[in-house]
C-alpha cells in the first residue's frame, strides 16, 4: 500500500512538472524548435550543424546553404571545398561538410531523395547520432522521439526524472512515462528551460516554475 501510494504521488509530480512546462513553453516540437527549416531534409542538415554551435549561427548560415544545396540531389553534387566554405562559421566544418556529402548520397542511392521516418534508418545515415534522429522524428514528423542533449540530463537528473547519465538511458527512463506524443516537446521545453531558468551554474530557483516540485531546488534565503 505504502509503495503504491509513493508511486501515485510521483505519477502526479511528474504529471505537474508536464502541465507547468507546457504553460511555460507553450507549441508543439516544430513551434518550440528554434532551427529554421522548410523540409525534413533542411531540419536534418541543421540539426548536423547545430553540434558544438549555436541555434542562431546555425539559422545565420542555412540560408545561403539552402539556397544553394537545399535537397539531398543538389548537396550530393556539391564539392567538398564549397560546402566547406559556407559551413565555416558553424565549427568543425572539415568533418561536417563530409558528413553532409555522404548523408546526402545515402539518401539519393537508397531513399530516393527522401528522409526515412525511424530511428535505425535515420540513425544509420553518415553524421547522424541518436540525438539527431530523435530531433528529427519528433519535429520533421511528429513521431515519439526525446532528443537527450546537456539541458535535457542536467534538469533531468535535477528534477529526480531519472538517475542516470548515459543519454540514451535517461532517453529510455523518461520515455517509460511521458506520453510519447508530447516527447518532442518535452524535450524541447527542457532545453528553453535549462538555457532560461535552470542554467548550468546558480539556477534561478527563486524564480523556477518547478521550484516546489524539484527535489534540488536551493532553500530561499531567510529575510533579513
Amino acid at each position: 500500500m505504502m509503495a503504491s501510494s509513493m508511486e501515485e504521488k510521483e505519477e502526479r509530480r511528474r504529471t505537474e512538472i508536464l502541465v507547468r512546462l507546457a504553460a511555460e513553453y507553450p507549441g508543439s516540437a516544430q513551434q518550440l524548435c528554434a532551427l529554421k527549416f522548410q523540409t525534413p531534409f533542411q531540419l536534418l542538415v541543421a540539426t548536423v550543424l547545430s553540434a558544438q554551435c549555436t541555434d542562431e549561427r546555425v539559422n545565420a548560415t542555412t540560408p545561403k546553404l539552402f539556397e544553394v544545396y537545399g535537397t539531398p540531389q543538389k548537396m550530393s553534387q556539391a564539392s567538398r571545398e564549397d560546402l566547406e566554405s559556407l559551413i565555416y562559421s558553424t565549427g568543425f566544418y572539415k568533418n561536417k561538410a563530409k558528413s553532409l556529402l555522404e548523408m546526402s548520397r545515402v539518401l539519393v542511392a537508397l531513399y530516393r531523395g527522401e528522409v526515412p521516418e525511424t530511428m535505425e534508418q535515420l540513425s544509420a545515415l553518415p553524421g547522424v547520432g541518436r540525438k539527431t534522429a530523435n530531433v528529427v522524428l519528433s519535429v520533421a514528423f511528429s513521431k515519439p522521439g526525446l532528443p537527450v542533449d546537456t539541458h535535457v540530463l542536467r534538469l533531468a537528473l535535477r528534477l529526480g526524472l531519472t538517475t542516470e547519465k548515459d543519454p540514451v538511458k535517461v532517453e529510455r527512463d523518461l520515455m517509460s512515462w511521458v506520453p510519447h506524443c508530447e516527447a518532442g516537446s518535452l524535450s524541447l521545453r527542457l532545453i528553453l528551460h535549462g538555457r532560461k531558468i535552470c542554467v548550468a551554474r546558480n539556477p534561478k530557483c527563486e524564480i523556477c516554475v518547478l521550484e516546489d516540485l524539484c527535489p534540488s531546488s536551493k532553500p530561499a534565503s531567510p529575510s533579513r
